[in-house]
C-alpha cells in the first residue's frame, strides 16, 4: 500500500510520566479508527504510552500489557473512541489472526492501537500512525548521564492523508 502523504516528529521524553504525558496529549490528536503502531524493544516505554492514551482518550479500565491476552478493550466513559490495546508480539499469521480475535468492538469505532505490530497489521487501515520509541544512547564511549538513563526519542510518523497537516505541536 502506498501512501502519499507522510508527516513526521521527534520527541524527546525524560522519563516514564513524561510518556504517559506524550500519551495523555497524543490522544487529543486520535479519532475513530486510527490505527497506531507501536514499535520499540521491551520496556521501551510503548505501553506506558499506551497508558497516557487511556487516560486521555477518558476509556474505562486500567490499561495495562496485553500480553497474555493478546488483546484488550476499554470501551470510552465518556462517549469518545474505545481503545483496542493488541500486543502482536504472538501472532505470527497477522491480519488473519487478528480478525479471529473477535474483538466486541466495531475497529472504525475505535482507536487501535498496536504493540509489535510491524509487517502484521498494516492495512488495517488505510491510514496509520507510527511511534517507534528508542532509548537514550551514550556515544561510542561515554556512558549515559543518571539523568539520560530513562530518556527516549519518540518517532512519531503518520502515514497516509488522514494525517495529512497534522499538528504536532501539541504535544
Amino acid at each position: 500500500m502506498g501512501y502519499t502523504t507522510t508527516t513526521a516528529t521527534t520527541i524527546t521524553v525524560s522519563d516514564p510520566a513524561a510518556m504517559q504525558d506524550l500519551g495523555r496529549g497524543l490522544a487529543g490528536l486520535l479519532r475513530p479508527g486510527d490505527l497506531v503502531l507501536l514499535h520499540g524493544e521491551l520496556g521501551a516505554g510503548k505501553t506506558t504510552l499506551t497508558r497516557g492514551l487511556g487516560e486521555g482518550l477518558g476509556v474505562r479500565g486500567a490499561v495495562t500489557s496485553p500480553t497474555f491476552v493478546i488483546a484488550r478493550v476499554h470501551p470510552s466513559l465518556s462517549g469518545g473512541p474505545a481503545l483496542v490495546h493488541v500486543d502482536a508480539y504472538r501472532l505470527g499469521g497477522g491480519l488473519d489472526q487478528m480478525e479471529d480475535l473477535d474483538l466486541d468492538v466495531a475497529l472504525s469505532d475505535s482507536v487501535v492501537v498496536v504493540e509489535w505490530g510491524e509487517g502484521k497489521v498494516e492495512e488495517l487501515a488505510d491510514s496509520r500512525l507510527e511511534v517507534r520509541i528508542a532509548r537514550a544512547l551514550g556515544g561510542d564511549e561515554r556512558p549515559l548521564e543518571a539523568d539520560e538513563a530513562d530518556q527516549r526519542q519518540v518517532t512519531l510518523t503518520g502515514l497516509g492523508d488522514r494525517w495529512a497537516g497534522v499538528d504536532w505541536s501539541q504535544l
